[in-house]
C-alpha cells in the first residue's frame, strides 16, 4: 500500500509557483450547441434510453436519475438528455464562484504544499472530478437545483432549527418555519426538550399541559404534508435524556402508526450513559440548563437505559445520540452562538438552531489502482488532490446556497401574501443566511468503503481493513484542513475564528497529537469553514454512483428481478407464468462491482470474492462499531450507520453494542434487527414453500377501550370521518360517517379512544372519546347511528376482516376492488381504503400489483401511505 503521512510530505515542484494554471479548456453553454443557450427539449423516452446508455444498461440507475434530477421546465419537458449535460450545469455554476477569488502573490508562501503549485479550478477541471460520478458526487438538492433556473429550492439538504419555544406560539411558529423549509426541498432538525413537561402549570384556561410528546404527532402531520416535487419531507425530533417526559418520547413509535413523518432520537449525556454502568440512579429535570428546576423526577438508570434498547430492538427507534461526545468532539460546538441544538433526520450533523448544510460525497473507489488484483493499492497521493479541491467546492457550494437563499428571500418579497403572513417565511431563510455566512458549515463525506476495501482485497471487518481506513481517513482529513487554511489565507476564515477556543475542542486536540503541522497552521492562519466533515446516507448517490453506500457494507451481493416477456417470442426464455397467464423471465442482478471483479478475476463463484462473508448480516458486529469509531476519529460531524442484526437477537445485544458505540467515543449510531421494520429488499434465495390450506384464525377480544385515530376525506361532495379503533398499534374496527351531524368533531382531533357501552338490555353501543384544547374530555355518543344500513353492513364486514388478522395490504387491496353499484359508496370505499394504507409501515411489499411504469411484479412498495417503486421510482397516491 502507498504511504502517506501528512501534506509535508508531498513533493511539488514549487520553484513553479507562478501562476501554474493550464490553458483553460472552456466548455460551451451546451457542446454541438456553438455556444448558443441550449434550447432543446427532450421526450421521456429519448431520456430514459440515453441515460441507460449511459449506465451501462443500469436501468435502476437510469430511471432514478432521470425522475428526481434531469432538468425539466416549467412544462414538465426534459431539458436534458444525459447526467453528463447535469454534471455539466454544476461545473458552470461552480467554476464562477471560483473566478471570484484570486491569491494574491504574497500569500503563496503561506500556503500548503500542495496549495503553491496546484492548478486553479475551471469549469473542465470541476466537470472531469463530476462526470460518471467517478471521483465527486454533490447529493441530491445539488443535482436537482444548483444552475437550474425553474426550480427555486434550497441547496442545503438539512436544516436544524433553533429551540421550539414554550408556549403554544412558539410550536405553531416552529411548525410554520418546518413548512416553509420542506417545500424548499429541506430536510430538518428540531429538539424539543424546550417545552415544559406533561402536567406542568400553564397561563392559560387548561390549567396544565399535555406535555412536550403530545406536539410531536403535530410536526410530524406538518411533514407527511408538506411535498416538495414528490419528495416528502423528512424530520428528526431529539429530547434529551434529562427532560421528565423522555419515556414516553422513547416509546411513543412503538406504535408504528404515531409520528410516522418524523424519525426521533434521544440525546444521550456522558452522566446518564456513566450511571447506567454503575446501576445508579439518573434525575430528570427541568429547564434543562437552568439553575431554577421547577420539575425533578428520580429514576433507575439501567431500567430507563433497558427501555430504549427494548424499543430500539422491536422497532429501531428512538435512535441514540452521544450529546456530550457531539458537544466536545466538535470544531463548532463549542463556539458561543454555535452550540448543538439537535441534528439532521439522518442524524449526521448536529448544529445549532438556524443552520444548514450541504453535502458532497468522494467516491473512494474512483481511486483504487488496479482493482481486484494482487496489485491493487489505494492512491493516497491523487486521493489527497482530490480531497483538497472538494473541500474548495464545498466552500463555493456555501457562495451558490447563499445566492439561492437571496432569490428565495426575493420571491417572498415580491409575494402577494400581505406582509404578516410573509415575515416567518422570510424571517427563518435570513437566519439561514446570516448564520451560513457566519460560519460557512460544510459537509465532505464519502461513499463506496465497502467496494474500496474489497477492490484491495481486504474483508470488510478484518484489522486489515480498520488499518487501511484509518490510513484513509486521515489523509481526508489533512486534505481538507490545508484545503480550508489556505483559503482562510485566500478569502478569510470564518467570521469569529478564535485559537483559544479551538484548544477547547477535543477535534482539535487529536490534530495537535495526529497532526501536528496542520495544528499549526490551523492555529495561525485559522480555517474557512467552522466544520467540515460528516459522513451522510448515500442511497440515491451510490445507485447513480454504482458503489456501495457510505460507510456501509454491502447488504446484499444479488437478487432476483423480473421482467414481463412475450410468451410466443421464440428468442424469449419464460422462467414462469403466474396465476393471471402472464409470463415472465428472472434475471439475477448482482452488486455492480462484485460484477466487476467477476469481470477483472475471470471468476463467477461467489464464494471465491472479496466480498465473501462481509455483507451488512454478516460482518462481525463489534469490528462494524470499531470501524466507526477510526472514521469518527477525523470526521468533525458525525456519520449516518446502520448495524444491520439478524432477526433473533436478543436485547441484551443490542444493548452491549449500543454501550460499546458510546466506550469507542462514537457521536451515535443505528442498529437495525432484520424484521423489527417490513424491509424493501428480498433475497434472491428461494423461500421455503408455504403450506398450501387454509389456517383458522380466532379474533383476540375486544378490550372496552381502544385507542382511536381519526382520518379525514372526501366523499363526493361530503367531508367524512374514518374513526380507526387500534389494538396494539393495529387496525382493529372502523367506523365512518359524515362529518356533520353527530361527527361534529374539531379538526385538530386526530385521535381518542372508542367505548364499547352496553345498555340494559345487553345492546352494544360506540362511543368516541377525546380530550380537547381545554384538558376536557369530551364524548361522542353512538359512532353507528350516522350510518345508514348499507355503510354500517360495510364497515362490519371490514372490521371483521382486520381483527381477523388479514394483512393489512390485503385488506387495501379488498376495499380498494369492490364492485359497488353506487358512486357515492364506491368513493366512500375508496375514503376508507386511504384510511387504512396510513397504517400499513413503509417498505410493505403491495399485493398482486406490479408497476405501471417498469412492469416490476415486486417493485411497489408502501411509502407514506403510498404506492412507490422501488425499482424504477414511480411514484403515486390514491
Amino acid at each position: 500500500m502507498t504511504s502517506f503521512n501528512s501534506s509535508e510530505s508531498l513533493k511539488y515542484d514549487t520553484a513553479a509557483i507562478e501562476h501554474k494554471t493550464a490553458a483553460v479548456k472552456s466548455i460551451p453553454e451546451n457542446p454541438g450547441s456553438d455556444g448558443q443557450p441550449d434550447t432543446r427539449k427532450f421526450a421521456y423516452e429519448d431520456v430514459l434510453k440515453a441515460s441507460i446508455a449511459y449506465f451501462d444498461g443500469d436501468e435502476l440507475a437510469a430511471a432514478t436519475w432521470t425522475s428526481k434530477y434531469a432538468m425539466k421546465d416549467a412544462d414538465g419537458n426534459f431539458l436534458e438528455l444525459s447526467p453528463d449535460d447535469m454534471h455539466l450545469r454544476m461545473a458552470r455554476a461552480f467554476a464562477r464562484i471560483e473566478q471570484k477569488y484570486r491569491v494574491a502573490p504574497e500569500q503563496y508562501s503561506r500556503l500548503s504544499a500542495y496549495g503553491q503549485v496546484r492548478e486553479r479550478l475551471d469549469e473542465w477541471g470541476i466537470y472531469r472530478m463530476f462526470r460518471q460520478f467517478r471521483q465527486l458526487i454533490p447529493q441530491g438538492s445539488i443535482m436537482s437545483a444548483l444552475g437550474n433556473p425553474y426550480m427555486l429550492a434550497s441547496l442545503s439538504n438539512c436544516v436544524v432549527l433553533p429551540e421550539v419555544y414554550d408556549s403554544y406560539g412558539g410550536i405553531f411558529h416552529t411548525d410554520q418555519q418546518m413548512a416553509q423549509l420542506f417545500k424548499r426541498r429541506c430536510g430538518v432538525g428540531i429538539d424539543i426538550s424546550n417545552l415544559r413537561p406533561a402536567g406542568a402549570k400553564v397561563a392559560n384556561a387548561a390549567g396544565t399541559t399535555t406535555g412536550a410528546v403530545s406536539f410531536m404527532e403535530r410536526f410530524s402531520d406538518t411533514t407527511r404534508e408538506v411535498a416538495q416535487n414528490g419528495r416528502r419531507g423528512a424530520l428528526m425530533m431529539t429530547m434529551d435524556i434529562a427532560h421528565p417526559d423522555v419515556e414516553d418520547f422513547i416509546k411513543i413509535k412503538q406504535n408504528l402508526s404515531k409520528v410516522t413523518g418524523a424519525n426521533i432520537s434521544v440525546r444521550l449525556s456522558d452522566e446518564f450513559m456513566e450511571k447506567v454502568e454503575r446501576d445508579e440512579e439518573y434525575t430528570h429535570r427541568w429547564p434543562l440548563e437552568s439553575a431554577d428546576q421547577q420539575y425533578n423526577k428520580t429514576v433507575k438508570a439501567r431500567d430507563l437505559w433497558n427501555t430504549i434498547i427494548s424499543c430500539a430492538h422491536k422497532t429501531a427507534e428512538p435512535g441514540l445520540i452521544f450529546w456530550d461526545r457531539q458537544h466536545k468532539y466538535s470544531t463548532s460546538s463549542l463556539y458561543p452562538g454555535f452550540k448543538n441544538v439537535s441534528t439532521n433526520p439522518c442524524s449526521e450533523i448536529a448544529m445549532q438552531g438556524g443552520d444548514s448544510c450541504r453535502l458532497i460525497a468522494i467516491n473512494l473507489y474512483s481511486f483504487v489502482d488496479k482493482p481486484f488484483t494482487p496489485e491493487a493499492s489505494f492512491n493516497l497521493k491523487k486521493f489527497y488532490e482530490i480531497t483538497y479541491e472538494a473541500q474548495r467546492l464545498m466552500d463555493d457550494l456555501v457562495d451558490l446556497e447563499l445566492e439561492a437563499i437571496e432569490r428565495i428571500i426575493a420571491k417572498i418579497d415580491n409575494d402577494c401574501e400581505p406582509e404578516h403572513i410573509r415575515r416567518v417565511e422570510r424571517e427563518t431563510w435570513q437566519l439561514l443566511y446570516n448564520t451560513g455566512k457566519k460560519g460557512r458549515r460544510t459537509g465532505l463525506g464519502f461513499t463506496a468503503l465497502a467496494d474500496t476495501l474489497a477492490a484491495l482485497n481486504l474483508k470488510f471487518d478484518s484489522a486489515e481493513a480498520i488499518a487501511e481506513v484509518e490510513k484513509i481517513m486521515k489523509v481526508k482529513c489533512t486534505a481538507e484542513f490545508d484545503s480550508s487554511i489556505d483559503m482562510a489565507i485566500e478569502r478569510g476564515s470564518f467570521e469569529g475564528f478564535d485559537p483559544e477556543v479551538e484548544k477547547q475542542s477535543e477535534f482539535v486536540q487529536m490534530l495537535h497529537y495526529e497532526l501536528p503541522g496542520v495544528w499549526e497552521r490551523m492555529l495561525q492562519h485559522g480555517r474557512r469553514n467552522i466544520s467540515i466533515s460528516t459522513v451522510a446516507p448515500t442511497g440515491t448517490v451510490s445507485m447513480l454512483s454504482q458503489t456501495s453506500s457510505g460507510i456501509e457494507p454491502v447488504f446484499m451481493l444479488s437478487y432476483k428481478r423480473r421482467r414481463k416477456v412475450n410468451a410466443t417470442d421464440p428468442k424469449v426464455r419464460v422462467d414462469f407464468t403466474d396465476e393471471q397467464g402472464d409470463s415472465w423471465q428472472e434475471f439475477n442482478v448482482y452488486h455492480p462491482k462484485l460484477k466487476k471483479w467477476m469481470e477483472i478475476s475471470g471468476q463467477e463463484d461467489v464464494n471465491l470474492s472479496p466480498y465473501l462473508g462481509a455483507t451488512a448480516g454478516e460482518i462481525d458486529w463489534m469490528k462494524r462499531v470499531e470501524m466507526q469509531a477510526v472514521v469518527q476519529k477525523y470526521v468533525t460531524h458525525s456519520i449516518s450507520s446502520t448495524i444491520n442484526l439478524p432477526a433473533d437477537v436478543s436485547e441484551e445485544t443490542v444493548g452491549e453494542i449500543y454501550l460499546e458505540s458510546w466506550r469507542k467515543g462514537l457521536k451515535g449510531i443505528t442498529v437495525y434487527r432484520d424484521g423489527s421494520r417490513n424491509g424493501v429488499l428480498l433475497s434472491a434465495e428461494d423461500k421455503e414453500e408455504e403450506k398450501n390450506e387454509i389456517v383458522e384464525t380466532k379474533a383476540p377480544v375486544r378490550p372496552q377501550v381502544l385507542e382511536a385515530e381519526v382520518i379525514r376525506f372526501q366523499n363526493d361532495y361530503e367531508k367524512w370521518l374514518a374513526f380507526v379503533g387500534c389494538l396494539n398499534g393495529k387496525p382493529y374496527e372502523i367506523f365512518t360517517g359524515r362529518a356533520e351531524d353527530a361527527f361534529a368533531i374539531p379538526a385538530y382531533v386526530n385521535r381518542g379512544s372508542i367505548r364499547r357501552i352496553k345498555d340494559s338490555e345487553g345492546n352494544s353501543r360506540y362511543d368516541f372519546q377525546y380530550t380537547d384544547k381545554d384538558g376536557y374530555t369530551v364524548i361522542v355518543e353512538g359512532l353507528s347511528r350516522s350510518f345508514n344500513q348499507e355503510y354500517w353492513n360495510y364497515a362490519k364486514l371490514i372490521s371483521g376482516v382486520l381483527r381477523h388478522g388479514m394483512p393489512l395490504p390485503y385488506v387495501v387491496d379488498l376495499v380498494s376492488n369492490l364492485n359497488l353499484y353506487k358512486d357515492n359508496i364506491n368513493t366512500w370505499k375508496n375514503g376508507v381504503s386511504r384510511a387504512l394504507k396510513q397504517f400499513i409501515p413503509d417498505g410493505t411489499k403491495a399485493v398482486d400489483r406490479q408497476c405501471p411504469k417498469c412492469g416490476d411484479p415486486d417493485g411497489l412498495i408502501f411509502e407514506e401511505g403510498c404506492l412507490k417503486c422501488k425499482s424504477c421510482g414511480d411514484g403515486k397516491c390514491s
